[in-house]
């Protein structure tokens, strides 16, 4: 099975990170940007990373696509593709990457859904949620592009049952 950590907003957080990092051994991780840390911070090791409005260390890249067990990612904070009117911008950017899941933050509220042939995943943020009171983070996991599966869990690993969602990629 495979399995990405998915995290953005963590605004400086360090023990938090941490702490996720440590539940989730051996799982390859996203940040979504805002971490507010420098690209070579130790808690970031191990995350593909970009940019937010947020960080300032210029060496973080505004976007990347990445290819993880069969699927293409495309991540970026969200920002520069006004996220918080609509997912339209995002979506058509992640398509001219041929990407089959996007990953992104900035709006602090979580939440995933399929649009036409994209993923869209937006894990909340793990200090300063929007819309709901949970710090949260999302893992989204699959054997086969037919069969994937994201479920949102707490800063304790709890999981909202409400949030989950599973689908097809295929």
């Amino acid at each position: 099975m495979n399995k990405v950590l998915i995290v953005s907003d963590s605004h400086g957080l360090t023990k938090e990170l941490n702490a996720i990092k440590k539940q989730h051994p051996d799982i390859r991780m996203i940040h979504c940007g805002d971490s507010e840390l420098d690209m070579d911070a130790p808690e970031l090791e191990g995350f593909v990373k970009v940019a937010g409005n947020c960080d300032f260390d210029s060496r973080y890249p505004q976007e990347q696509t990445v290819e993880i067990g069969g699927l293409r990612f495309f991540v970026a904070h969200g920002h520069r593709h006004q996220v918080k009117q609509g997912l339209m911008t995002i979506s058509y950017r992640a398509m001219e990457q041929d990407a089959d899941v996007v990953c992104f933050g900035h709006t602090h509220i979580a939440g995933a859904e399929k649009s036409g042939e994209l993923l869209l995943v937006n894990p909340g943020s793990i200090r300063l949620p929007r819309l709901r009171d949970v710090k949260t983070y999302a893992i989204l996991e699959w054997d086969t592009p037919d069969a994937v599966a994201v479920q949102f869990h707490t800063l304790s690993g709890e999981t909202v049952e409400e949030l989950a969602i599973k689908t097809s990629l295929k």
